[in-house]
């Protein structure tokens, strides 16, 4: 939950908790409905064919009705314990993953996009739960760190299981265009820099955040150049299990530095502001 850490404004446990469950149900709504459409296409899949819908170990009914459920709950709990803007975040994720990226996996390489969309929001929403405002920045920014550091992630993943995604019909990078996905990997991995540098520029976190994330983004940046002059099971593994390792790392940092964590740091109430407000007020008009 680095979005609701990292967030400015106050919070509170209950917070956290029903924002933690309530985003999990959506998330878990998701990707019930999305096996349950996939069903035919994960059992000619070697990394999918043992879920549990592939094996039949669970019905089609009782996995849909699991999905609706879950993501019934999930909203319901954003939306009473958290507020109406991570609800709608909530929701929006779920139709986003089920109505859309799902079946554009069959469509267009363009699923890719989609897909780092509906990993971008969660973050978003632990932001939201605190700050009750889509417009913040802030927000956006954590949610195109995590876009952006999907594209590495997945098309590494998706260049070894080609064969796989070729074989059940979805349409990948690496399937129809090898070359576009090296080069999105390493594109989306030099996005990374400016948008760590508008963490602290936001004043969400010091500017060591700038510097510390730049080293641990170079490992990434890295990998995806090798991935791109030289794509192979070698470079895509080393690129792919790097990428594991950098995400945790970075959000770590965003921890580490976060100013609500520096001595001396003081997040202003409304009624503080209000004070000030009032007390330039009367100073102005003694002049």
């Amino acid at each position: 939950m680095t979005g609701y850490a990292l967030a400015p404004g106050e919070s509170t446990v209950t917070t956290l908790i029903a924002t933690t469950i309530g985003t999990g149900l959506c998330i878990g709504s998701a990707n019930a409905i999305n096996q349950w459409i996939e069903t035919p296409y994960d059992a000619q899949m070697l990394r999918t064919r043992n879920r549990v819908l592939g094996r039949r170990a669970l019905s089609q009914t009782h996995a849909f009705g699991f999905g609706i459920l879950t993501g019934a709950a999930g909203i319901t709990c954003l939306a009473t314990l958290v507020n109406p803007i991570t609800a709608l975040l909530g929701a929006s994720n779920i139709a986003l993953y089920t109505l859309v990226y799902t079946p554009m996996k069959r469509m267009s390489i363009a699923n890719t996009w989609a897909g780092s969309v509906v990993g971008a929001i969660p973050p978003m929403m632990g932001y939201t739960a605190v700050t009750n405002n889509l417009l913040d920045p802030g927000a956006w920014v954590l949610g195109g760190l995590l876009y952006c550091w999907q594209f590495p992630h997945f098309n590494a993943l998706a260049w070894n299981l080609r064969e796989d995604y070729s074989k059940a019909g979805y349409r990948m990078m690496a399937v129809t265009d090898p070359k576009l996905n090296a080069r999105v990997s390493l594109r989306y991995s030099l996005a990374m820099f400016p948008l760590c540098f508008a963490v602290p520029y936001l004043d969400l976190t010091s500017w060591w955040f700038a510097a510390d994330s730049s080293v641990v983004n170079g490992a990434l940046l890295y990998g995806a150049y090798k991935f791109w002059r030289k794509s192979n099971d070698k470079s895509a593994k080393q690129l792919f299990f790097g990428s594991i390792v950098h995400l945790p790392v970075l959000l770590a940092l965003l921890m580490i530095h976060k100013k609500w964590n520096l001595p001396g740091y003081h997040i202003k109430t409304k009624e503080e502001e209000e004070i000030e407000e009032i007390i330039e007020w009367v100073i102005e008009d003694d002049y």
